[in-house]
């Protein structure tokens, strides 16, 4: 290439080439670099690589370059890392396989025109030798997006799919990425690859920036995994692949995360899997309790009459059921058949005098005070027990009554110890609350029963908006004083961010680290955090005010007197009992 600036010491440098003001001298120039870069050796081939890299991410649907070549050249490039460990470790070429890879994805993430045009261009073979591994992870990040995004076109797919190993590769790493990225960069400081930490950080910081991008690259290396899964999932051949159950039951804990919000993650796997007859056959025997909670849903977002379309899925299964992998349990037949006949009910009763129906109401709201006496005088199996007959007497139109009962019923199984009960509870109080998932003591309740379950990042969620509810509540048992954050609230949200620390199992499997922000605090090993009473809206009591009770009932006085020891004490608490009497706001 010839020399185009007399003031430039380096003969055909691609920036002095890209500064040609004459178009049909610059593109002949671009195509004869793209065509020489790989079979040079000169140092300092990095530079025109990352300025490529930079100008790909910002004007990705340019086809200039494309049509010039640059996929061959970038393909080429990642071969000859693989194939000459030599030259990759000369000068700062261990860069270029990230940077050829990150610019193919780049290129072909928007445009189905450019992903043909990268597939004639060969670069599915050497991406997939990333995928495997064959360098690092970092190199297997930028290779699962990009493979990712030649996945998302129809005409582009069956290239990817037709490298038999690239969905297995894909499960893999979506099932061990936070592990790889843990133990082979988080873990020792010290061993840290010199170029990792430049590629994470653009030299701009030290190693608690290193660490914090590491959470985020680790994150997207097993969301872009799913996301290549999930184009797979859409074609029903692959789906006995996808849904093994070793994988399955891991994919509701793989969360995007805050840096991938629009990452299908877990969940959106699943939801893809049961667009499918064959998919749901696969996944409906574990996810019919869940689905029956959300039954009665009437609208979520852009979702109208959500509950009638989950009732019609149901349905529909039960029907099928016995064909192939659409076999369910006799529990799941029990839950789905109750769960029609309950919309028998709501038939039945738009048919009854509204006389009847108020007798209805009142006979329940009578069982339900004969619950909360049960329940402050400490019998709590008997106040549940009251609180299921109200719940069968009470109107289905009356959702505010019967988001109470099932709060306090959720309250109760608490106290027994019954921490999927208690989620079920709460869940079917939020569905029937209006706004919907705004109840707060729902969700403290089932903030406190996903904790009991070890499910940090439910628990997390369901207090950050138990405290959101709390800064716009009228009640003066849950409003925020003087703008404060209660500290039972605050306690528990502290424990489950250590607990749901994108690290946390790979963590304990490799010995724990010192994490940052947390002196003395070692990641990997349990805290006693019995202080904050797992049921601790006990605090509420605490400063003045009496438990939360009823507002209509007359025992309050009378319980007031009876002797302490019949009811939850504080030691129970912190076994795990909540010693805060229930509400009551019909």
């Amino acid at each position: 290439m010839e020399k185009a600036s007399t003031d430039c010491p380096y003969p055909g440098c691609f920036f002095c080439v890209m500064k040609e003001g004459n178009p049909s001298k610059r593109r002949a120039s671009i195509l004869k670099f793209f065509r020489e870069l790989p079979s040079q050796d000169d140092d300092g081939q990095v530079l025109p690589i990352s300025g490529l890299w930079n100008t790909a991410m910002a004007h990705p649907n340019d086809p200039e370059f494309i049509e010039l070549g640059i996929f061959e050249c970038m393909a080429a490039l990642i071969w000859k890392g693989l194939k000459n460990r030599r030259w990759l470790s000369h000068d700062q070429n261990i860069y270029i396989p990230y940077y050829a890879a990150h610019i193919i994805g780049s290129y072909t993430m928007n445009m189905e025109e450019f992903a043909e045009n990268a597939v004639h261009a060969g670069v599915i073979p050497p991406l997939v030798e990333l995928l495997r591994g064959r360098l690092t992870w970092v190199e297997q990040r930028v290779a699962v997006r990009a493979l990712g995004h030649l996945a998302t076109y129809v005409s582009t797919f069956p290239a990817v799919a037709s490298h038999g190993e690239v969905l297995e590769l894909s499960i893999q790493l979506a099932i061990s990425s936070l592990e790889i990225v843990y133990s082979h960069f988080y873990q020792y400081v010290d061993r840290r690859l010199s170029y990792h930490c430049d590629l994470l950080t653009r030299g701009m910081g030290g190693v608690e920036m290193e660490s914090r991008k590491a959470e985020e690259w680790a994150s997207q290396l097993q969301c872009w995994s799913l996301q290549l899964i999930n184009c797979f999932a859409f074609k029903t051949e692959f789906l006995s692949a996808i849904c093994k159950p070793e994988f399955l039951v891991k994919l509701p804990g793989m969360w995007g995360g805050l840096v991938n919000e629009n990452s299908p993650a877990g969940i959106g796997l699943l939801r893809t899997i049961c667009h499918h007859k064959v998919g749901r056959g696969h996944v409906i025997d574990k996810a019919v309790p869940a689905l029956v909670d959300l039954s009665e849903i009437s609208i979520l977002g852009d979702h109208k009459k959500l509950g009638d379309s989950i009732v019609n899925v149901l349905q529909e299964c039960l029907q099928t059921q016995g064909t192939g992998r659409s076999s369910l349990s006799n529990r799941t037949k029990e839950q789905i058949e109750e769960l029609i006949s309950s919309r028998q009910r709501v038939k039945w009763e738009k048919n009854m005098p509204k006389e009847d129906l108020h007798i209805k109401q009142a006979a329940a709201l009578v069982v339900k005070l004969e619950g909360n006496s049960l329940f402050s005088s400490g019998n709590i199996s008997g106040a549940a027990s009251k609180y299921s007959e109200a719940l069968q007497l009470c109107p289905l139109r009356s959702k505010k009554e019967r988001v109470v009962l099932y709060s306090n019923r959720a309250q109760c199984h608490l106290l027994l110890q019954q921490p999927l009960a208690a989620i079920s509870d709460a869940t079917r109080a939020l569905c029937l609350h209006n706004p919907i998932n705004r109840h707060a003591k729902s969700l403290w309740r089932r903030a406190q029963a996903y904790d009991m379950l070890g499910l940090a990042k439910e628990s997390l969620l369901d207090a950050i908006l138990f405290i959101n509810e709390c800064s716009h509540s009228s009640d003066p048992d849950l409003s925020l004083r003087q703008n404060k954050v209660p500290d039972y609230a605050e306690r528990l949200v502290k424990k489950q961010m250590r607990a749901a620390w994108l690290f946390r199992e790979a963590a304990i499997k490799h010995g724990g680290v010192q994490c940052e922000g947390d002196a003395g605090d070692i990641c990997g090993q349990e805290t006693d955090d019995s202080e904050w009473e797992t049921a601790s809206e006990s605090d509420m009591g605490n400063d003045g005010r009496d438990d939360l009770v009823d507002d209509d009932c007359e025992w309050k006085n009378e319980d007031e007197r009876k002797d302490k020891s019949d009811k939850p004490s504080a030691k129970d608490a912190k076994h795990g009992y909540n010693v805060q009497l229930v509400e009551d706001e019909s």
